[in-house]
């Protein structure tokens, strides 16, 4: 057995039967011994998008995305997948080779300095001198990936290590790290604390962040303790879907693109409990005043969230469902019956009104009658932009997922996120949306659905705009647009032609419907094209 043999033996240990990548010489002696396994590989079309694939299959099965690349250019394309996944604490193991161990830092062929340049995106790296600690390394990766506050792990592994012979291959049953021990039971005497809160409470709202989604089993807990304490509650982008979307107590998105009457709950509250949420700027602006004269109960796996940018009243660090299923079960007699009327009142008054340009497709209607003929458990994937606003305040999400790329923002996320869920969930209706920009940056990965026998549902929004920016540029530069034109866009029915997808188009809102039930349910892969008014905001 090598190097390389033993990282297969590994992942295969860890339960992975899927790998996105990109090889190269410096990665080649692993791909070699991957062909022997049962191990499937997927060839992307472009390193980041290994990265965006595996994040994609992780959020919609809970296990640890795999990717693997080669070095230099390669190491550094996944750069961005790597950070992407790091802003949504999402867990992976990025696999990149690496030069000859004698040749580091002689600025060889190839050769980047990967674990100094991903420093501040990985939860851990690790640079692989020798063979025989490949099981013990894989094992603390994968550990550390999927335990506490979750994040990507990258392991860097010479060529050389690769094929250097493995005195005896043992992986190990369990892991312990002295320096590693993320606190998962939360604090009873805390729990307490916003348990009797929660009593002296009369306006009430939880606000859930995209950490319950990562907490195994908090979803559900988070469903029984609303259901049975009629708890209103709020969401962030990366929670949306927590809770379904048409449930009654289930105000929407917070933030400076979320619904007005979702903000003036979390405003008006008297207590405020914060679910895997980091308090960030997208959701809570001015975290001091919001704040002013509430109790804060903050929950969260990684202390170090707790209290960064905002001070809590009574911090609990742990598990969300852990620490859900605790306050569940206690005594609670709050009463928040006058404050729903209250909020129910806001909802009606504060509903935000359009008046869409009847010459196009109102993609905020479009996206509301898609998503309520998608299926149960669908995974709607947004990618980033207008599109994105567009999405997170209309999508219906029932018991299925909302996927974006919330902390880093990153174009060209939906395709490839969308390709991993799919690969990984076949079974499951999975949709991408995007804008012509974004669609741009990552529509190669359509020849890795053909080759790979992925269904592939897209929706591109073209308005021949860069329109998140433009719309910047409109209220901040007085209609003054700089480098936002996308003229010169390919012609997406020939696009679709090309890659082998049955294309679709939609000029205006007359025969949505129709094309909406032909689009989702063909058996094929489909790109549908939506002519989006270019002047159309989200504000």
């Amino acid at each position: 057995m090598i190097g390389a043999d033993a990282i297969v033996k590994c992942l295969e240990a860890e339960g992975v039967d899927i790998v996105f990548g990109y090889p190269g010489v410096a990665i080649c002696p692993f791909y070699n011994s991957i062909l022997d396994s049962a191990v499937r590989t997927v060839l992307i079309r472009t390193e980041q998008n290994a990265a965006h694939a595996a994040s994609g299959l992780a959020r919609v099965t809970g296990k640890v995305g795999v990717c693997a690349v080669t070095s230099g250019p390669g190491a550094t394309n996944v750069i961005t997948g790597i950070a992407t996944a790091f802003a949504d604490s999402i867990p992976m193991v990025i696999i990149t080779g690496q030069v000859n161990s004698a040749l580091l830092g002689s600025d060889v062929f190839q050769e980047a300095d990967i674990t100094g340049a991903v420093e501040s995106f990985v939860k851990y790296s690790y640079l692989v001198r020798d063979a025989d600690l490949i099981p013990q390394i894989f094992k603390e990766a994968f550990h550390i990936a999927n335990t506490g506050r979750k994040g990507p792990v990258l392991i860097d592994v010479p060529i050389d290590v690769q094929n250097a012979p493995v005195g005896k291959f043992k992986y190990p049953e369990e892991i312990s790290m002295r320096t590693y021990k993320p606190t998962v039971k939360g604090h009873a005497v805390q729990i307490q604390k916003a348990v009797r809160a929660l009593n002296h409470s009369r306006r009430p709202v939880i606000c859930v962040g995209g950490g319950v989604h990562l907490s195994d089993g908090a979803c559900q807990v988070l469903r029984e303790f609303c259901n049975k304490f009629s708890i209103p509650i709020v969401h962030t982008m990366m929670g949306k879907g927590a809770m379904p979307s048409e449930y009654k107590l289930n105000y929407g998105m917070v933030g400076n693109n979320g619904k007005p009457y979702a903000n003036r709950a979390m405003n008006e509250s008297d207590l405020l409990i914060m679910v895997g949420a980091r308090v960030a700027d997208r959701a809570i602006s001015q975290p001091d005043l919001i704040l002013r004269n509430k109790t804060l109960v903050h929950i969260d796996v990684d202390p170090a969230e707790i209290g960064k940018n905002a001070q809590a009243t009574i911090p609990i660090v742990g598990d969300a469902a852990n620490i859900l299923r605790d306050m569940c079960d206690s005594e609670i007699t709050c009463n928040a019956s006058e404050w729903v009327e209250t909020l129910e009142g806001y909802r009606r008054d504060m509903m935000p009104k359009r008046n869409p340009n009847p010459e196009f497709v109102d993609p905020c209607e479009f996206i509301r009658r898609m998503t309520d003929r998608m299926e149960d458990d669908a995974v709607y994937v947004a990618d980033v932009g207008q599109n994105q606003i567009w999405s997170c305040g209309n999508a219906i999400v029932r018991n299925g997922r909302f996927l974006t790329s919330g902390g880093m923002g990153t174009m060209g996320y939906s395709i490839p996120a969308a390709m991993g869920a799919k690969y990984a969930c076949p079974d499951r209706q999975v949709v991408a949306v995007c804008g012509d920009g974004s669609f741009q940056m990552s529509m190669m990965e359509m020849a890795t659905m053909r080759q790979h026998g992925i269904q592939g549902k897209i929706v591109v929004m073209s308005n021949k705009y860069l329109g998140m920016v433009r719309e910047y540029q409109h209220y901040t530069y007085k209609d003054h647009y700089s480098v936002v034109d996308l003229s010169g866009s390919p012609d997406l029915s020939k696009i679709s032609e090309a890659y082998g997808f049955k294309y679709l188009h939609l000029s205006n809102m007359q025969d949505c419907d129709a094309v909406i039930e032909e689009f989702l349910g063909s058996g094929e892969s489909v790109l549908l094209e939506l002519n989006v008014d270019p002047y159309d905001l989200v504000k």
